[in-house]
């Protein structure tokens, strides 16, 4: 059965506070959930320690970007391992503004899901198209060219840890959300390129990402090929992500 998950990014938001109050809430409305969702937290790196001082055992713990390297001279990384030590289980990886901000290519997130999954982390591995792209046309195309690089370099039997997640551009902090049917078929449309690939596509957990708000996230998490969503925005707003932690259906 895949896993429904909720991964929540804050990007670069956060305080000592926000992960007190925020994450204590959240661990307190979520534990009782019986929908089957795994719940994940997802910082600033330096604020691992303060979440995690929140999270216990209910909440899961991730990191938004690492390096591709298992160590060395490179201020201002840091690595897979370090963030397992620190008690992560996810690396959200290749997100849209690690590659239009800071001109992440396709081998740089493949390099990195390598080194995430060989420590036994899971690769949250972002994938989208912007504006242009879809009005052009070649949304799918794009979102598969990004699939089959990104994931290069995974073993078969490696692909229990990695997650796809799918956030079309021009969606993501614009108020604006692809509806259900477009994000379903999109999704369906990565599932059958990790089938053509070699993955194991039916096991593989698929999230929506894109303005995921309590008044949409129930008509997303219920179209077949989306097991879940990545907030941004939304997670920083305790109440409204603990509603979109609720909204994901229960399992068969």
């Amino acid at each position: 059965m895949r896993r429904k998950i909720v991964a929540g990014n804050w990007k670069m938001n956060g305080s000592k506070d926000l992960a007190q109050t925020l994450v204590g809430y959240v661990r307190s409305q979520v534990e009782s959930l019986d929908n089957g969702v795994e719940v994940v937290i997802m910082p600033p790196a330096i604020y691992i320690g303060d979440v995690a001082a929140q999270a216990g055992d209910t909440l899961a713990l991730g990191v938004q970007n690492v390096g591709q390297w298992e160590s060395g001279a490179y201020t201002g990384e840091i690595s897979a391992e370090m963030a397992k030590d620190q008690g992560c289980r996810y690396v959200l990886v290749g997100h849209s503004e690690r590659r239009h901000i800071f001109a992440e290519s396709d081998d740089e997130v493949a390099a990195k899901v390598e080194r995430i999954v060989g420590s036994n982390l899971s690769a949250i591995v972002c994938v989208g198209e912007t504006l242009e792209e879809r009005e052009a046309g070649e949304a799918e195309s794009v979102v598969a060219g990004q699939v089959r690089n990104g994931l290069a370099a995974v073993a078969p039997s490696q692909w229990s840890h990695v997650i796809v997640a799918y956030e079309p551009v021009w969606a993501i902090g614009t108020g604006k959300t692809a509806t259900a049917q477009d994000a379903q078929a999109m999704h369906a449309s990565i599932r059958k390129v990790l089938a053509e690939i070699g993955a194991p596509a039916e096991e593989v957990s698929l999230l929506y990402g894109g303005s995921v708000k309590a008044d949409n996230a129930a008509a997303l998490f219920a179209e077949p090929d989306i097991d879940g969503g990545l907030i941004g925005g939304a997670s920083l707003v305790a109440e409204e992500f603990v509603s979109i932690c609720r909204a994901s259906p229960a399992s068969a």
